[in-house]
């Protein structure tokens, strides 16, 4: 699946999954534009993909930040042109209770992980028309989809960003402008260490519990993501929008 020279925008692409897709894009062709809190993983992501003969470049952008994605996203079109692919990935673990979490807490899971994603489609969209078409694909998750104990807060912001997905491809299908959303299942990023580490377990503990809940009872690789990433962004999708694919290894046919 060729993206010889797409433009292609990554958000949260410092480690983990985000990683791992513009590793992909790279190879396939794609320039790289990655943005994320993290400058030293960011940069170090680049770099990568500058040794295997890749073009990419960094900024360093809070995704909840409206002038900043705007900022980010104008120097792309700037420095490369106009905008090919937007993969919105940026996001945060908040999890507890309704009665657990704090207005900051709602505040930091839905200004990343839903407004996050706004914004992005926001600023790349025009761009985008400007092509004559393009491909968006959010990361949401099997918790767009499914309750899970004391995590009201994540599995709230991902559900909205299956129904930001939906209301995206509406509104920019005359445009030409596919968005579908990939909804990964346990997968093996930093992000299981921090949530191990702040429940006070180790990380073999969370893979003991989750992985069993997967039908094909081990945990999926940040590239396994990845490479659905790629497809749902790729010509080889050409007539799929409003989409979400499960990336779950079966977790969701219980």
């Amino acid at each position: 699946m060729g993206l010889t020279n797409k433009i292609t925008l990554i958000t949260g692409a410092a480690s983990g999954i985000g990683r791992e897709t513009a590793k992909l894009f790279a190879e396939a062709g794609a320039k790289v534009a990655i943005a994320d809190l993290d400058a030293v993983g960011g940069k170090a992501v680049v770099e990568e993909i500058h040794s295997s003969g890749g073009t990419a470049l960094f900024h360093q952008v809070n995704v909840a930040a409206e002038t900043e994605v705007k900022a980010w996203i104008s120097a792309v079109v700037e420095q490369w042109g106009d905008i090919d692919i937007l993969v919105a990935n940026a996001g945060v673990l908040v999890n507890g209770t309704v009665e657990q979490a704090t207005n900051e807490d709602w505040d930091q899971v839905l200004g990343v992980n839903v407004k996050g994603y706004a914004f992005c489609a926001k600023y790349a969209a025009p761009s985008m028309r400007k092509r004559g078409g393009g491909a968006i694909v959010n990361v949401a998750s099997i918790s767009s989809f499914v309750a899970q104990a004391a995590f009201a807060p994540y599995n709230t912001s991902k559900g909205a960003v299956l129904q930001l997905t939906r209301c995206l491809a509406y509104d920019l299908a005359p445009d030409n402008i596919r968005v579908n959303c990939v909804c990964p299942g346990g997968i093996d990023t930093p992000m299981m260490d921090y949530f191990a580490q702040s429940q006070g377990i180790t990380k073999q503990d969370v893979v003991n519990e989750l992985a069993p809940l997967h039908l094909l009872k081990r945990l999926g690789k940040p590239r396994e993501v990845a490479e659905a990433i790629l497809f749902l962004a790729s010509d080889k999708a050409s007539f799929i929008t409003a989409t979400p694919l499960m990336v779950d290894g079966g977790y969701t046919a219980h």
